[in-house]
C-alpha cells in the first residue's frame, strides 16, 4: 500500500492523480491533498478520498475549508502555509508525493520530500530548473526516488536502458529527443504574433492544462525548462539534447543510441498515463487511457524549431549554457511576464523580450542554497514587474 502526498490536487496533473489512484482503492491511500485557493473543489476531494490532512494557502482559506468540512462530516485536519506543505511533503505517513505544485511556489515543498527519502513523482519542472544541483544532490542524499511525471520526460525514462545512472556515454546513449506539439501558432505568421490575445495562447491543440503552462507552450518555454530539467534528470549537457517539433503529440520523446537505434514511446495526450507509469513503477497499471490507433492517425509529421519563431526557447538553452542561478532568473522572469499576458498588461512577444533583458541585467552566481536561489527568484521578478511599466 502507497500512502500518498498529492501537492496541487485541484490542478489538471492533481486532478489526473486522484483519478488513476480512484481506480486501484487495493493499491493507493490518500494521506494528504493540497490547494492554494480552490477551497470548494479541495473540500470535495477531501470528501471523496477521506486524507488525513489538507493545506492550503493561508489562514482564511482553512477557515473557510475546515467549516466546509465540519458541514460534510469530513474528519480531515486543516494545516495552512509553507511550512505546512512542507510538513506533509516530508511527513512519515506518507511514502510517496506527486509535486505538482506549479512554480517556484513548489520548489520548498517538493525539496523537502527530497531531502525525506521519499518516492517523489515530479510535475513540477520549476523545482529542477531553479535548483538542479541543490535537488539532486538532495534526492542522492536521502536515497529517495525520483520520476519524472511530464510527459516527455517519462518518455524518455521509459526508453532508457534499465539501470540507467545520469551517464549517457557510459550507456550508449546518443541524443535525447524531446519532443514538442508546436503549440497554437506553430504556422501563424510571427509578424503577427503581438497581436495574440491570451484565449489563444490558452487554446492547445492537443493538450488540456493550467493557463500559465498554456502559454508556455505557446512561446515553447515550456520546452525550453524541460531542457533544463532533462538536463538534471538524465545528466546530459545540452549538446546531447534536441527538441523536435511533432504536431500529433503522439510521440511524447525518444532516445537515439550509439548504434543508430532510437526509441520512442508513443501514446494518446493523457496524463494519466505518465502518472499510472510513476505510480506503479516498476509495474503498470490501468489509467484509463485507451490506446492509441496507428491507423487512425495515419502520419506522424517532424520538424525542427524555428528560434526565430520560439526566441524563449533559445532563452533556455542560453540559461542551461550559462549555468549558476540562470535558469532560476528565467524561470522568475517568466512567471511574471506570462502572468501581466495573461492580465493583458503586455502583449504576447514582450514575454520573451522581458526575460531577454532579466537576464541580461542580473548577474549568474552560484546556487548553493534554497536561500540563495529564493534570493535571486525575488530580484528576477523586481526586475521583471520594472519592465512592465
Amino acid at each position: 500500500m502507497q500512502y500518498i502526498t498529492v501537492l496541487g490536487s485541484t490542478g489538471s496533473i492533481g486532478v489526473s492523480t486522484l483519478d488513476v489512484l480512484a481506480r486501484h482503492p487495493d493499491r493507493y491511500r490518500v494521506y494528504a491533498l493540497t490547494a492554494h485557493t480552490r477551497v470548494e473543489e479541495l473540500a470535495a476531494q477531501c470528501e471523496r478520498f477521506q486524507p488525513e490532512v489538507a493545506v492550503v494557502g493561508s489562514s482564511a482559506a482553512a477557515d473557510k475549508l475546515g467549516a466546509l468540512l465540519k458541514l460534510r462530516g469530513v474528519k480531515t485536519s486543516v494545516e495552512y502555509g509553507e511550512a505546512a506543505l512542507c510538513a506533509v511533503a516530508s511527513a512519515e505517513g506518507c511514502n510517496t508525493v506527486m509535486a505538482a505544485i506549479v512554480g517556484a511556489a513548489g520548489l520548498a515543498p517538493t525539496l523537502a520530500a527530497a531531502r525525506a527519502g521519499k518516492k517523489v513523482l515530479l510535475a513540477n519542472k520549476e523545482a529542477l530548473v531553479m535548483s538542479g544541483q541543490l535537488f539532486m544532490d538532495a534526492v542522492h542524499a536521502s536515497g529517495a526516488t525520483l520520476l519524472p511525471i511530464d510527459s516527455e520526460h517519462n518518455a524518455i525514462f521509459q526508453c532508457l536502458p534499465s539501470g540507467y545512472q545520469r551517464s549517457p556515454d557510459t550507456h550508449g546513449v546518443a541524443k535525447i529527443l524531446l519532443t514538442a506539439s508546436g503549440g497554437p501558432f506553430l504556422s501563424r505568421a510571427v509578424d503577427t504574433l503581438d497581436t495574440v490575445t491570451p484565449e489563444e495562447a490558452v487554446a492547445h491543440p492537443n493538450w488540456v492544462m493550467g493557463r500559465k503552462i498554456s502559454v508556455d507552450s505557446a512561446t515553447m518555454m515550456n520546452k525550453g525548462l524541460e531542457v533544463i530539467e532533462a538536463h538534471w534528470l538524465f545528466g546530459a549537457p545540452a549538446s546531447q539534447i534536441e527538441v523536435v517539433i511533432h504536431p500529433q503529440s503522439v510521440i511524447h520523446s525518444m532516445v537515439a543510441y550509439v548504434d543508430g537505434s532510437v526509441l520512442a514511446q508513443l501514446g494518446n495526450p493523457d496524463m494519466r498515463t505518465p502518472i499510472a507509469c510513476a505510480l506503479a513503477y516498476p509495474e503498470r497499471i490501468a489509467s484509463g487511457v485507451s490506446a492509441i490507433d496507428l491507423a487512425q492517425i495515419g502520419k506522424l509529421a517532424f520538424q525542427r524549431p524555428d528560434f526565430e519563431r520560439f526566441p524563449c526557447l533559445k532563452l533556455a538553452y542560453d540559461a542551461l549554457s550559462a549555468g549558476g542561478t540562470a535558469p532560476a532568473i528565467l524561470n522568475a522572469a517568466n512567471e511574471v511576464a506570462v502572468q501581466a499576458f495573461l492580465e493583458r498588461r503586455i502583449g504576447f512577444r514582450a514575454i520573451d523580450r522581458i526575460i531577454a533583458q532579466v537576464m541580461d541585467r542580473l548577474p549568474h552566481g552560484a546556487a548553493n542554497d534554497i536561500d540563495g536561489l529564493l534570493e535571486q527568484d525575488r530580484l528576477a521578478r523586481e526586475a521583471a514587474h520594472s519592465y512592465l511599466f
